[in-house]
């Protein structure tokens, strides 16, 4: 398999699935993920789609409930399309905050963290972020396209855009 066969037309992903990064004052709200896809690394908050919802609903349902935070100034920033060898496909809509209201609080799913913008833990994240990451910061539209074995990135391409 090459990205090639992700960034076909007829690829459809088994999952649809957010990230939510609130950003605010030279600061990023990052999550330690406890468990799931991704546990043990650094990430924004996000999750799977439910039924019925928007992404956006979603994203901003899944900050609530992993770290009791409501949202605000939410805008849609990119596309991530992440094939792995082992079948698991993931459409991950990805947004930006403004802001939040309360104080983020440890859960079950995360322990948040805010970060200095200019100290992102690139090495305790998920080895493709380096590559969009820096894009949400610079309010810049993009579409990245993944080929994981594992939790090893075997290739890449990100896309500035212009509309998503």
């Amino acid at each position: 398999m090459t990205l090639d066969d992700v960034i076909q037309d007829d690829w459809r992903p088994e999952q649809l699935a957010t990230l939510l990064f609130v950003v605010r004052d030279g600061e990023i709200l990052l999550i330690h993920k406890k468990r799931g896809l991704g546990a043990g690394k650094i990430n924004g908050p996000g999750g799977r789609l439910e039924p019925g919802e928007t992404p956006e609903q979603a994203a901003v349902r899944e900050v609530q409930e992993e770290l009791c935070v409501d949202s605000v100034g939410v805008n849609m920033m990119g596309e991530l399309r992440f094939q792995f060898l082992d079948g698991l496909s993931l459409f991950v809509t990805v947004f930006k905050a403004s802001g939040c209201i309360g104080d983020p609080q440890e859960t079950g799913e995360a322990v948040p963290m805010w970060t200095d913008v200019e100290n992102i833990p690139y090495d305790k994240m998920w080895s493709d972020d380096p590559y969009w990451l820096p894009l949400v910061l610079q309010d810049k539209l993009f579409r990245g396209y993944f080929l994981f074995d594992d939790d090893t990135m075997l290739d890449h391409r990100v896309d500035v855009v212009h509309e998503l």
